[in-house]
C-alpha cells in the first residue's frame, strides 16, 4: 500500500506548522523525515496516521494492504508504550486480542515475531527487566505482529544510547532484508536516516516545507557505520539543515 500526500499545510492558531507538503511513500520502502525542531515532522506522522486532520490537502492510501493486515497503519514510540504489568508475550498477545485473535493462531504469530527480533528467550519477562534496546525491540515486534501496511516510527531510537541504537539499526535492516516492510521514520539523527531511509525528506524550519528529498541507492545490506559514501550523504543533508536549524532553535528559545 502506497501513501500520497497532496498539497498537506496546517496550522495551530496563528502559528503556520506545514505548507503545502507533496510526497509520495512507496510500499516496501522506508522513507525518512528529517528538518530543524519545530518544523513539523512529527505532526507531518499523525497526518499519515490519522490521529489529525490538516487544514489543507489530502492524506490518500494507495492499493491493498498486505494479506492478513489488521492494522494498516501502526506507531513505533520513542517511550516504547509496554504495559508494565504483562510480560514480552503479553504486551505482544494485545494487539491481536484488539482484534479476538487467541488460542494457537495468537501463539504462532507471537512465536514468529519473537523470532524475527531476537526476543525468543524473553518471552516471561516483564518490561522493568529489559533493557531500553529490549524494550523497544518488544515494542518492534508488537508492530509486527498486526502486519502493518505501513509503520509509522517517531523517533524510535532517540532514548537510547549510542552502542544500543547502533545494535537497533542493524536489526531494523535485518528485518527489512528479510521481509521488506514501509516506514515512515522521523528522527533528529542524521547518521541514523542515512542507514535505514531509501529516501530522505528534508524540511525547511517551520513552516515545514520539503526542501529536498535525498535518494540512497546503496542497498541496506550494504550499509554500515563510517561508510564513506553515508559520510558523505550525511554532511550533505546537514549542509542543508545547519544554517536553518540554528535559526529554529532561536526560536524555540524565544518563544
Amino acid at each position: 500500500m502506497d501513501i500520497r500526500l497532496q498539497s498537506v499545510s496546517h496550522s495551530y492558531g496563528e502559528t503556520e506548522v506545514m505548507r503545502d507538503i507533496t510526497l509520495d511513500i512507496p510500499s516496501g520502502k522506508i522513507v525518512c523525515i528529517v528538518g530543524p525542531s519545530g518544523c513539523g515532522k512529527s505532526t507531518l506522522l499523525r497526518f499519515i496516521g490519522g490521529l489529525e486532520k490538516p487544514d489543507q490537502g489530502d492524506i490518500l492510501q494507495m492499493g491493498e494492504p498486505p494479506r492478513n493486515c489488521l492494522n494498516p497503519l501502526t506507531y513505533i514510540f520513542q517511550d516504547f508504550a509496554l504495559l508494565p504489568w504483562r510480560t514480552v508475550w503479553g504486551n505482544i498477545s494485545l494487539v491481536l486480542e484488539d482484534h479476538d485473535i487467541r488460542g494457537t493462531r495468537a501463539k504462532t504469530i507471537i512465536q514468529d515475531v519473537l523470532t524475527r527480533t531476537k526476543l525468543s528467550d524473553f518471552a516471561h519477562a516483564l518490561p522493568k527487566q529489559l533493557s531500553g534496546g529490549m524494550k523497544q525491540r518488544v515494542a518492534i515486534a508488537r508492530a509486527l505482529a498486526v502486519n502493518p501496511a505501513v509503520m509509522l516510527m517517531d523517533e524510535p531510537l532517540s532514548a537510547l544510547d549510542s552502542q544500543t541504537r547502533e545494535l537497533l539499526m542493524d536489526d531494523l535492516i535485518a528485518l527489512w532484508t528479510r521481509t521488506p516492510f514501509t516506514a515512515v521514520y522521523v528522527t533528529h539523527n542524521l547518521a541514523e536516516a542515512v542507514r535505514l531511509g531509501h529516501s530522505i525528506v528534508v524540511l525547511s524550519r517551520r513552516p515545514g516545507q520539503i526542501r529536498e528529498i535525498v535518494t540512497i541507492d546503496k542497498p541496506l545490506a550494504d550499509r554500515s557505520y563510517a561508510d564513506a559514501d553515508l559520510e558523505a550523504q550525511q554532511k550533505h543533508l546537514w549542509d542543508l539543515m545547519r544554517d536553518e536549524a540554528r535559526a529554529a532553535d532561536a526560536e524555540l528559545i524565544n518563544v
